[in-house]
């Protein structure tokens, strides 16, 4: 079944996630209503985006990738939740959803209340170091690559989840970087890039919310990329019904019990009305 109207949408998750327990598995989608742009969505180019070891090996990548993440790091932390992010708080708040496993960096669940987040992909409010392992939050190295780097040109637009290689502007790149504070190692922004492992206490507490849920419900994604995949999968293998909110096909079309081809955010507020949330 597919439906389009975000009304008659919400009519029909409201009859599958009443009294029962949902996952939320979350993507790009959810987001484009908060002024981030969906990267695998219509109108978009994919670029190759600077791996782990490229980043790890070559200090004219380490350069580059911390010139662009501190040019438009901001953007992220001035964005605000969108109404859909706003109901699915509010839903996880009255006792509808469980948690929510998103591949999404941008940190918004979070902003907007949900409690059990899991950050499939690592988040952009925070910085790790190679060597010792420290997490410190990114407003705070801003502060280390700020000092010297006084008055880089600070951006409103592009926002760089991931550096795309650039060979030539990364060598024209004069960025200096920060070492850690703690012990001199390698900063690396706590998003997950190509090639990196993905983090193992979230990816497991997703996993076991996955097995336990009765419903799973993926919004904002095509789920395209193998993360938001396995979680779906690990629902659905247990027998729990699968519901989708996204523009355009996904790769779980074939296993999917409701399909919605309609605007997250309408959805999702109806949804949390419809249910009391």
């Amino acid at each position: 079944m597919v439906i389009s109207d975000p009304i008659d949408a919400a009519h029909a998750l409201a009859e599958l996630m009443r009294d029962t327990t949902t996952l939320a598995i979350t993507g790009a989608g959810i987001s484009t209503d908060s002024g981030l742009p969906d990267y695998r969505g219509q109108g978009t180019t994919e670029k190759p985006s600077i791996e782990y070891d490229m980043f790890v090996d070559d200090p004219v990548w380490q350069r580059w990738v911390w010139q662009r993440n501190h040019e438009t790091w901001r953007v992220f932390e001035s964005l605000e939740p969108s109404p859909g992010h706003t109901a699915i708080a509010r839903l996880e708040d009255a006792g509808f959803i469980s948690g929510v496993a998103t591949q999404n960096i941008d940190g918004l669940h979070t902003k907007a209340g949900a409690t059990n987040v899991w950050e499939l992909h690592g988040s952009f409010a925070r910085v790790r170091c190679l060597d010792c392992g420290r997490v410190i939050p990114r407003e705070e190295y801003a502060a280390d690559l700020d000092a010297l780097n006084p008055n880089w040109p600070q951006y409103d637009r592009d926002p760089a989840v991931l550096a795309t290689a650039d060979r030539a502007d990364a060598e024209a790149s004069t960025f200096k970087v920060a070492p850690c504070s703690a012990c001199g190692g390698l900063m690396k922004p706590a998003v997950v890039f190509f090639g990196e492992g993905l983090p193992s206490d979230d990816m497991d507490a997703a996993m076991r919310a996955a097995t336990e849920a009765d419903v799973a419900l993926v919004v904002g994604s095509s789920l395209v990329v193998n993360t938001g995949m396995w979680i779906t999968r690990q629902a659905w293998a247990t027998g729990s019904p699968l519901a989708i909110i996204n523009y355009g096909p996904t790769a779980a079309d074939g296993i999917v019990d409701l399909r919605i081809d309609a605007g997250a955010s309408e959805t999702l507020e109806a949804l949390a009305d419809l249910l009391g949330a």
